[in-house]
Parts: C-alpha cells; sequence; structure tokens
C-alpha cells in the first residue's frame, strides 16, 4: 500500500505532559518522550514507517492484504481515550488507545478487545530514537522486551509472545468475542531501573475519570457544547500539567504548504498562544489553568521583562535555537524539518496585550490576586510605554524586514487600556493620569496611520496597501465599536480580499517564487483561526445568521475526531500545518461562546451598541469602546 495518510486522518491521545498521534490505519506515527519538546521515538509522521512507528492492525490474509483504515473510530465519551474499530470478513475487535495522566512514568496503552467473530491481529513496533535517527539496542529482560538508546529505554510489556528482527518488535495474536490483550509502553531513563508493569484496566478506568471529572467543569451549555468540549479537551492536552506551560501544538514541522518549506516547531510555549488559550478555558469555566499558566508566567518571566522573549519552553526555557534535521525528509516531501524555532527573540509587541487582557480576564473571573503578578504587571507595562512606537516583527512572526503593524499597536492599547481598569478597580496601584493620555495617543496614531480611507479599511501596517487578517480583532478588543463604519469596512475588505468563497481565511498575502512582506517565498493555506475571527467579526457587526453560516462550515472541516490544524487548503480540501493546533481550537469556542451571547442579545443589539459607543471624540471611543468587551467576554 502506497501509505500517505493526510494530517487529518491522525487522532491525538495524550498525558497532558506529552502525546501520539495514531492513525486511521492504527500506527502510531509521532510520539516524543518523556515530554512534548523531547525527540520524538517515533518519528514516522515526518517521513516514513521506518522513521519510527508502532502499528497495531488486521494481520493480512492470503485474501486479503489488510483493511488499509479503521471501520470506526471515535473518542469514548467526553475524554481522550481513542476507541478503534476494525472489521473483517471473519469477525471484528476494537483497540483503545490512551495515555494515562502520570505523576512519574509516562505510558502508551493499547488495549484490543475481541467484539465478534475471530481475528489474526499484528502488533509491530519499529521504536527510533533521536526523532528516527538511532536504531536502539532491542532484548529481553526478565520476559519483557527493551528497547534501549543513549539516554532513553522504551519497555514492552504484553500478554503475548514479542519477537525482534532488525530492529522490528512483532507480536502476532488471535482475538475472539469476550477476550481481550493489552500492549504498555513505557519510558524511563535508560540507567534507572525496569519501570513497573501497570494494571491496563485500571488505568483505563482512571484516565477515563480524570477526563470526565474535567471537563464537568465546563460551563458552556449552548448548541455547540459536543465541540466546545471536544476543543476544550484539545486545549487541556496540549497544556504541560507540571508547569502550567500551553504548547502552540505538539508537533513540528508540519508544512502550511504541502511541498513547501513553511515548516516550523510549535512544541513551546508562545505567550500570545497560551494567553488567548487560556482566556477561552477561562470562559468556560476552568480557572486552575490560568493560576498554573500565571506561575509559569511569573517563573518563565522572572525579574527580566526588559527582555521579554515571546515565546519559551514549556517550563521556561529561554534557548529555543532552531535547527534542522536533514536525514528526515519532512511530511509528503515538506522539508526542512526543524527543531527549535527562531522567532523566540523577535519583538513582538502584541505580546503585552494578549498577557495583560488574560490577566485582566483571570481578575474579573475571580482568579485570586497575586502580588508578584502585579508586580510583574507593572514592569511590563512600564516597557512597553518605552517600546511601542518601534517597528516589530507582528502576530505573524515574519522574517522580513520590521514594520509598524496594526495589529500590534491595536494590542499594545489592550495593554494599557486593561492596566487603566485593572487600576481603577484598584488591583493595581499606578498612576492612571498618564496611562489615560497614552491610551488616547495609540488609538489616535493607528487611525491615522493604520487606515485606507479610500478602501474604508485597516492596513496590515502603517502606510501599506496589504491586508491582515488580525485587523478583524478590532472589534473584539474593544478599540472601535462594532457598528463603527470603519470595522464594518475592514470585515468587509478581508471578506473580498483575503476570504474565500466559502469563507475560508488567508492570513495576509503571500507572494509565490517571490518573497513577500513576511520576507518567505511560497504560500500557505488558509488560517483556521481568522476564519473563526471572521465568524466573530460578522456576529458583531449585525450579521448573526451569516456568522452562524460560517462558523457552521468551519465545524464540518474538523475531522472525524472533532480536530484541527492550522490551515486548511481549500483546493486539495485538506488540513495543512502543526496539528492539532490550540489557535485553531481556541478560536472555535470563542466563536461559539461569542454566537451564543449574540444570539441572547440580538432583540436588543442595536440599541445597545448606540449606547456604549459614542462615536464624539477619540478618547469617548476608547472609553465605550473599553466597556463593551466583558460584555463580549
Amino acid at each position: 500500500m502506497n501509505r500517505l495518510p493526510r494530517i487529518e486522518q491522525y487522532g491525538l491521545i495524550g498525558d497532558t505532559q506529552t502525546s501520539a498521534h495514531v492513525c486511521d490505519d492504527g500506527s502510531i506515527d509521532w510520539l516524543c518522550l518523556p515530554r512534548f519538546d523531547s525527540p520524538a521515538v517515533f518519528a514516522g509522521l515526518l517521513g516514513t514507517q521506518k522513521h519510527g512507528s508502532w502499528q497495531i492492525s488486521p494481520a493480512p490474509s492470503a485474501d486479503r492484504s489488510g483493511p488499509e483504515k479503521v471501520t470506526e473510530r471515535q473518542y469514548r465519551g467526553d475524554s481522550l481515550v481513542l476507541e478503534s474499530v476494525w472489521r473483517t470478513p471473519t469477525g471484528s475487535a476494537r483497540v483503545l488507545d490512551f495515555m494515562p495522566p502520570r505523576d512519574g512514568t509516562p505510558q502508551v496503552i493499547r488495549i484490543v478487545e475481541g467484539l465478534t467473530g475471530d481475528m489474526e491481529m499484528v502488533s509491530t513496533m519499529r521504536p527510533r530514537p533521536g526523532y528516527g535517527s538511532v536504531g536502539p539496542w532491542i532484548h529481553e529482560v526478565g520476559g519483557r522486551m527493551v528497547a534501549e538508546a543513549g539516554a532513553d529505554a522504551l519497555w514492552l510489556d504484553t500478554c503475548v509472545p514479542q519477537m525482534e528482527k532488525d530492529g522490528v518488535v512483532v507480536s502476532t495474536f488471535a482475538t475472539s468475542a469476550g477476550q481481550s490483550v493489552a500492549f504498555v509502553l513505557s519510558w524511563c531513563p535508560s540507567h534507572a531501573g525496569a519501570p513497573d508493569v501497570p494494571d491496563p484496566e485500571a488505568a483505563l478506568a482512571e484516565t477515563l475519570a480524570f477526563w470526565q471529572n474535567w471537563t464537568q467543569e465546563c460551563t458552556y451549555d449552548g448548541p455547540y457544547r459536543e465541540a466546545v468540549i471536544r476543543s476544550s479537551i484539545a486545549l487541556k492536552a496540549m497544556t504541560y500539567g507540571p508547569s502550567g506551560g500551553i504548547v502552540a501544538a505538539p508537533t513540528t514541522s508540519l508544512p502550511e504548504e504541502i511541498g513547501g518549506h513553511r515548516n516550523w516547531d510549535y512544541r513551546y510555549t508562545w505567550l500570545r498562544d497560551a494567553s488567548t488559550t487560556l482566556a477561552a478555558l477561562l470562559r468556560t469555566g476552568y480557572r486552575q489553568e490560568a493560576q498554573a499558566w500565571r506561575r509559569w508566567l511569573l517563573r518563565a518571566v522572572a525579574g527580566d521583562p526588559e527582555n521579554l522573549q515571546i515565546m519559551y519552553g514549556i517550563t521556561g526555557e529561554r534557548d529555543l535555537r532552531e535547527r534542522e534535521l536533514p536525514w528526515l525528509p519532512g511530511y509528503e516531501g515538506s522539508a526542512p524539518v526543524r527543531v527549535g524555532n527562531g522567532a523566540a527573540n523577535q519583538l513582538q509587541l502584541d505580546v503585552y496585550g494578549e498577557v495583560i487582557d488574560t490577566l485582566y480576564l483571570a481578575h474579573q473571573s475571580g482568579v485570586a490576586q497575586c502580588a508578584d503578578t502585579a508586580v510583574l504587571h507593572q514592569r511590563l507595562i512600564e516597557h512597553l510605554v518605552q517600546r511601542w512606537q518601534e517597528p516589530d516583527e507582528g502576530i505573524w512572526e515574519i522574517r522580513g524586514a520590521r514594520r509598524h503593524f496594526v495589529h500590534s499597536k491595536v494590542m499594545a492599547w489592550v495593554a494599557v487600556d486593561r492596566t487603566i481598569r485593572l487600576a481603577d478597580a484598584g488591583a493595581l496601584d499606578m498612576e492612571v493620569a498618564p496611562l489615560v493620555e497614552l491610551r488616547a495617543a495609540i488609538h489616535r496614531e493607528v487611525c491615522d496611520q493604520g487606515f485606507d480611507p479610500v478602501r474604508n479599511t485597516f492596513t496590515q501596517s502603517y502606510g501599506s496597501k496589504e491586508l491582515d487578517a488580525a485587523t478583524l480583532l478590532i472589534p473584539r478588543t474593544g478599540f472601535l465599536p462594532p457598528d463603527d463604519p470603519r470595522v464594518i469596512g475592514t470585515v468587509d475588505a478581508v471578506r473580498r480580499e483575503l476570504s474565500t468563497d466559502d469563507g475560508l481565511v488567508y492570513r495576509y498575502p503571500t507572494w509565490g517564487e517571490d518573497t513577500g512582506t513576511d520576507g518567505l517565498t511560497g504560500d500557505e493555506g488558509t488560517f483556521f483561526l481568522c476564519a473563526f475571527w471572521l465568524v466573530d467579526g460578522l456576529a458583531l457587526t449585525g450579521r448573526l445568521d451569516e456568522a452562524r453560516a460560517l462558523f457552521e462550515r468551519l465545524l464540518a472541516l474538523r475531522n472525524d475526531l472533532g480536530l484541527l490544524a492550522e490551515e486548511y487548503d481549500p483546493v486539495q480540501q485538506r488540513q495543512l500545518g502543526n496539528f492539532p493546533q490550540a489557535f485553531s481550537h481556541m478560536g472555535l469556542v470563542q466563536s461559539a461562546l461569542l454566537l451564543q451571547q449574540m444570539a441572547t442579545q440580538s432583540s436588543h443589539r442595536h440599541g445597545a451598541v448606540a449606547v456604549l459607543a459614542p462615536r464624539s471624540t477619540s478618547r469617548s471611543m476608547c472609553r465605550s469602546a473599553a466597556d463593551l468587551t466583558p460584555q463580549l467576554a
């Protein structure tokens, strides 16, 4: 079989410290141990199964080469336990894949359950530590199979015979109705003793209970609850439990264009991504994650906010130097494969706004005040005051010349605005008058230099003609009220120039073989988050039916397990980019919440906006637009 699985053919399992990608042919093709950012022990996702994989599927027979895909699959209830059912002419079986949330040894557990008849099954594990570069020493120790390479040891336990040949561990076994066979893969340092063998059934019960207890905290009960719950689980799965850091995605180098070179490592904690993810979780009732992230923020930034990085490692590491792995050919030949991320040292002024906005939301949501956070907040705003007029690399992390990005300036306004609100509420001890003047000054500059009056739209940067989907956030942030003609014009311009006929949205124009404004050649797919921003823009500007229709089209683009990558190719009709993507699932949750609120308010929305958003002076716009935000949160 010519095996080229699409990104959407993968499901996710995880233990809130790392995760694995399970294809619908029964193969785990991506697993980093013991953390999200550790080297992969299965890296077939970025090459072939020979770069590391573990497949459990029906054994081939004389008249059948083996099913290419499972017959059906789903998550069990509101959990991250993946159920895959295989059906053949002789019988059927179910495979349960999960990773128990843990304090110690990371484990992948695969339980094969016979459902009907009899089936021959085969487990084929190819461990290849070091991102597929190392052939381990595989041997038997006390009846247990272990693969050792350098610092890593992988222990595979099962009740059926195992055989090793040419670096592959194979088990062929039969299943019958009512019988089960379990496989447990455990990681530990190679110098340590052998890990304990768990009870797979007990681990399954504990894993189900963990996820079911967590999802019961969700306060959203609207028409899109299934999608919100599934996205919330995905966001929780991308949270590194011991530290509170949140990865942007659990993969590296899944391409934004098949065969292209826009391939980046997302297994780190971006201040922007983590902040907006926490905002989505807070708005659905999850406060514990916000407290953990706040502690992570204090440790990561430490006493050095003047040298704020836009991203850190999941436990606050600062050195994220980017390098390439030439032995991996890349997903469908999309090279290079990169680990580390060179954008870590960019200047992105918008992160101040996202971080401070989330701290404000945490305060509004009842998260207890913290004196250390207040000190950090004050130092961040003092630093922003000194730097907000500089050009930067912006939200999309361009690798070309710095610009005065409109979105960056709007988010600088947000940082100042939320600081004023917290000071007015007594949560910050800061002098407000200079900040009020600064807020008005930023607002005037953006409206004067970042707006194209001929096309009636905000642009990507000062003086540019290019558009940027990030300007769709202007009404959501409270920078301008939704009924402002400039907001409506911006929404319409993005629909006209950056959107497909189906409402999918590109981030900004790319230039193919020529170098674009982002300093890169090549193109990319439409960006799921930007399409959710368009949903919000349509809803806020009074087009609720259109917003709801677009939202439901986006839901239909999720894979069969409710997961979204970073981007979507509307021509080849497939997902692109790292998977699953926190940004995409955060956008889904935020849009679902907004649609519910706007539907509730639809009978009197126009009158409410008129009261909340007078447009007499620049300062009154700032004040009234700011008042709008908590209503929409």
